[in-house]
């Protein structure tokens, strides 16, 4: 259960109180006369969710996370799957950062000073450590 609870109680029970159609409701609807269908509605009078934004809309995506991540976002409240997505693109982008300055590290011991491959390789792997996943070994190394 998700916690919330729909509302299936009408706000009106009174016809004379029902809320005014908009434009586009009419443009959707169906119209009949004497019981004959002169044209049939087109979609919903109603939309679900936001609709995608251009070319980088996000994508709908079934994610196992665990119960302590869980937890901690949906208790923050509504709008808690938008903070994950927030946090998560932190992360990218702070992964890029780091591979770009590994490489420009890199590229710069090597011209610069003449280091070797492996020399190189070592402070990429020492670098990273703190950036993998915790797995019991001491800094992140399987």
């Amino acid at each position: 259960m998700n916690g919330k609870e729909r509302d299936t109680t009408r706000g009106w029970s009174d016809p004379d109180e029902a809320p005014e159609w908009t434009d586009e409701m009419f443009d959707r609807a169906q119209i009949s006369f004497g019981g004959h269908v002169i044209r049939e509605a087109t979609g919903t009078l109603t939309r679900r969710g936001r609709p995608p934004l251009g070319a980088r809309a996000k994508v709908q995506q079934s994610l196992r996370l665990s119960p302590e991540v869980l937890e901690h976002f949906r208790a923050t409240g509504q709008g808690w799957q938008a903070r994950i997505d927030d946090v998560l693109r932190i992360h990218v982008r702070m992964v890029e950062e780091m591979k770009r300055h590994v490489a420009e590290a890199r590229a710069g011991a090597v011209e610069a000073h003449g280091v070797g491959a492996r020399a190189v390789e070592a402070r990429v792997a020492e670098e990273r450590a703190p950036y993998r996943e915790d797995d019991g070994t001491e800094g992140g190394e399987a």
